[in-house]
Order: structure tokens, then sequence, then C-alpha cells
């Protein structure tokens, strides 16, 4: 019997679930329904759990979360320079469906997109900052260095954090699963199913209860991941709406907007792939270019540039040993878990889901293509933008008017006011209030765009996993979790629970690990056993 004879069997060929396996939708359905009504009966106590247990895993594992992302990027490097490089992900004759502008335009959309408009100015400014609000130290990697005053070098060392914490390291998490995904789903014929990248480690086994509660793991970090981050992205939306045109920007106006991209994320995954979310990817880009213009040739341009090569360089050199770091002191280790490990797990939280997506986008790629794209090009793109808008806000405090550190902006991240210090470096790079205006009105629009194009690709991953790999799922079951996504993230953030959410979706990291450790090694073991590479 084929696989696609087997999966094909699990899924429903007529009725309500036609195109769905039953026992798959309605387990997602109440997984989602019981998290959010268990946290909204008693936000603080279901908060305080997921607390405890992403804290035990934080300081417990710090050690193993550090060493599985060192694995995954040493496998990456291994794969994209070996001899498995040429094998194609399809047969040997395919073509890859996309090309390479809306490729990496859709590449870039669903792995990082509106986390760079949040965290691109706030993140480097908390790292420059040495006033330890949170009392730990702000950047030990720098304070242990003796770089304690704020100065270049901190403004420096500040961005090599911020690279790190978003670059290769963060995106071998990604590569891996997408390989993994494409590899068995397109070469091997499996289904385009998280539970396929098992096959070698437990056979037919993936199509029992252990390939469905993987399955349903990946589903919780998908509906969770984008449903937390449209609770949070909301809050910058309105945020620049009170800017633009005075509107309060409090829980009705978020819930408005939660309302809207959910409407227009949905519409976009109907229509699929090739239409919707390509178009809307690649008009991402063209926005986002003008945008990164402005920030660029309107602030200190040489500066920025020459910035932008010391830090890459300062980065490169340092990446290795700051990916082996674990730290022994209590403030450094309190710092590390609050950052690094955070960051880790919540690339492994989302690995699911933005791996199944570039996996289905990438079909007809050979492996060293599609490894060198994923890598390089989102991270280089990532790190030009983190760059120049975190540039231009270090360097409004560096050169500020009233001394070193007081231009506003790392008060407003001191205070974790995030979504203000976007706004306000806008309005400090530029005197013109009308340019500020349209560049402002262009962020809010790109927080948007940027969000749809990740609450689509997740919408049509969810739905490919619970019709059992069907890459061409059926649209009603499209419309009905691209709006309950939305509406997850509305209940969380009326009840107050977007955080204590966001912290399980966390602590789901730890058995998406352990999955992500062996699909690595079960990728490996299977293109060292591909006939075409057999010598």
């Amino acid at each position: 019997m084929s696989n696609e004879t087997k999966m094909t069997g699990r899924v429903a060929q007529s009725g309500l679930w036609a195109g769905l396996h039953p026992g798959m939708g309605l387990a997602a359905k109440g997984m989602v329904a019981a998290f959010v009504v268990f946290t909204a009966l008693n936000v603080d106590f279901a908060s305080g759990i997921y607390s405890a247990v992403r804290g035990w895993i934080e300081a417990t594992l710090s050690w193993y979360y550090v060493s599985a992302l060192c694995v995954t990027l040493f496998v990456c490097v291994f794969l994209m320079c070996s001899r498995f490089g040429k094998i194609r992900l399809g047969a040997d004759a395919s073509t890859p469906e996309f090309s390479y502008f809306s490729w990496f335009a859709m590449l870039f959309s669903a792995g990082v997109g509106i986390g760079l408009l949040f965290f691109s100015i706030a993140e480097p400014m908390f790292y420059f900052d040495n006033s330890q609000p949170w009392g730990y130290p702000n950047n030990p990697h720098a304070d242990n260095a003796g770089i304690t005053a704020l100065n270049e070098q901190r403004a420096v060392h500040a961005m090599r954090v911020t690279y790190f914490h978003w670059g290769f390291h963060a995106w071998s998490v990604y590569v891996i699963v997408g390989l993994c995904l494409a590899y068995f789903g397109f070469r091997k014929k499996l289904p385009l199913s998280l539970r396929s990248a098992l096959y070698p480690v437990i056979g037919e086994r993936i199509y029992g209860g252990i390939g469905h509660a993987v399955d349903l793991l990946a589903v919780f970090g998908t509906v969770f991941g984008v449903a937390t981050s449209l609770g949070l992205g909301v809050t910058q939306m309105a945020t620049g709406l009170h800017v633009l045109f005075g509107v309060d920007k409090g829980l009705v106006t978020q819930i408005i907007l939660i309302g809207v991209i959910s409407v227009a994320a949905t519409l976009s995954a109907v229509s699929g792939v090739g239409r919707g979310i390509r178009i809307i990817s690649e008009w991402n880009i063209y926005l986002s270019i003008i945008l990164l213009a402005f920030f660029l040739f309107g602030g200190p341009f040489k500066w920025l540039m020459g910035f932008f090569v010391t830090t890459i360089g300062d980065y490169v050199w340092n990446a290795v040993p700051m990916g082996f770091w674990t730290a022994g002191d209590p403030g450094d280790a309190q710092w590390q878990s609050g950052w690094t490990i955070f960051y880790w797990g919540w690339w492994i939280s989302w690995a699911p889901f933005v791996g199944m997506f570039i996996a289905r986008i990438s079909r007809g790629r050979t492996i060293r293509e599609f490894m060198v794209g994923a890598m390089f090009v989102p991270t280089t793109i990532a790190f030009l933008w983190l760059c120049i808008f975190g540039g231009n806000a270090l360097h409004l405090e560096l050169y500020a008017e009233g001394g070193v550190g007081t231009a506003g902006i790392a008060d407003l991240v001191r205070n974790w006011d995030l979504p203000s210090a976007l706004y306000s470096t806008i309005g400090a790079v530029t005197d013109i209030s009308a340019l500020s205006w349209i560049m402002s009105a262009l962020a809010t629009l790109l927080l948007a765009t940027w969000f749809i194009t990740s609450s689509d690709s997740g919408t049509l991953v969810i739905t490919t996993m619970l019709s059992m790999g069907d890459d061409n799922p059926p649209q009603k079951f499209r419309v009905v979790w691209g709006l309950g996504e939305g509406l997850v993230a509305a209940v969380l953030l009326i009840i107050g629970g977007l955080s204590a959410l966001q912290t399980a979706s966390i602590a789901a990291a730890l058995p998406v690990s352990v999955i992500l450790m062996f699909m690595t090694w079960g990728v490996v073991k299977s293109l060292y056993e591909d006939p075409s590479e057999v010598q």
C-alpha cells in the first residue's frame, strides 16, 4: 500500500469532515479550547503553572537548548557543503514552483516579518543600556569584556547579541525542519506533515498515535504562536494609529485590529500560496525597501554603513563562541534564560510551522540551493534591517544633544514601552512632519501586512497537517482555522492571558526540541541511504 493511500484512507471522503482527519480535527479543536478555557478561568493560576514549567526548563536545561541549536547549525553547514547538496527536493527532473524573488519574499515573511518591526529598535537599545532595570545585566557579553560605558564599543556589542538571537543559530532550526519535511514529503513521497520526518526513527508508526501526537504538538505551537504574536503585535499597530490619527490605543481598537487582520489573513490563506500569500509577501518586500531607505538616507548614512560592516564582522567572529556560551554567574544566567533561552525556545516552538511552510514553497530545489537560500538570504536581510533601524536609535542616543543616553528612546525601552520606541525613532530621524507621518503610516501598514503573511502561512500549515499532508487542504477549514486564530488572540487579549499562553508555547518547545533532534539524525541517516548517493 502506498504512503498516499495510507493517508487518504484516514481522511474523511464525505460529510462535514471531508478532506480532514476527523479525529485529528476534533482533537486539535479540543486541545485549543481546553488551553484557552483553562487560562481564562484563572489567568493568574494558569500563568503561574506555565511560568513554573518554563522557569524550570530555563534553569535546568539551558545547556540542552544551547547544545541543540549548535547541533542544528553544524548539521546545516555540513549538509550545505556535502555531496548531498545536489539532491533535489522532489523527483530528479522537478523544477521550482516559484521564482527566486517570490521564494525569498515568502521565506522572509513567514520566518521573521512582524518580529523585526517590533524588536529592531527595542532589542539593540536594551543591550546597549547599562541601567539593569530588571535586576540583571542588560548585556553580560559586553560587561564581561569590560565594555560598560555607553559608547560605540557597547553599541557594537549590542548589535552582536541582536544578530546572534536573529541569525544563523535561529534559522538553522527552521532550515533543518524545512529540509526534513521537503525531503521526506517530496522525494520520499511521505505526507507533508511533521510526523513524516520521524519515519527513519519509528517507521510505519507515523500513521498511528505517535504521528497524531507529533502533529497535534505542531498545531499547538502554530495556533498559540500566531495568536500571541497577533495579540502582542496589535498593541504596536494601535500605538501607530494613535500617533497617526489620535485614535485611542486601548482594548477596543486592538480587538477591531485583530478582526480586520484575521479576515484579511483568512482570505489570503483561502486564495492559496501562489496567489494571496505570494503577492502580499512580495509587496511586503517592496514597502519594506521604502521604509529601510527612509532610515538609511534620512539617518547617518556613512556611519550606518560603517557600523554595518563592523558589526557583521564582529558577529561572524564571535558567533561560534557565543553559541556555546552557558552562563555561570547568577545574574548572567538570569539574563541568558530571559533572552537567549527564551529566543531558542521561541524559534523551536515556531519551527514546525515555519519549517513546513518553507518546505511547501521549496519543492524542486536542490538541497544546497535550499540550505544556502533559506539560511543566508533571510538572515542577511534581517541583519541589514536590524542595523539600519537599531543603528539609527543607537546613533541618536550616542550623539544626543543632552549627552549620551538622553535622546529618550532608551527610556522608552527601559520602561518596556516597545511600541512607542519605533515611532519615536521615526520622528527623530526627520524634522519634516509630513514625511514622519507617512513613514509612521507605512510602518503601521507593514505591521499588519507582515502579520497577515505569518497568519495565512500558519493557517495553511495547520490545515495541511489536519488533512494528513494534503498541500491543498479544503478551503472551508482554512476559513475555520484562520478566523479561529484571531478569536483565540482576541479572547486572550481580553482576559489578559496572552503572556501566559506565550509562556506555555515556549514550554512546549521542549518536546518539539526532542523531535527536532530525532529529525536531524533521521534526515542525515536517510541521505546516506539515498539510492542516488550510494557510491
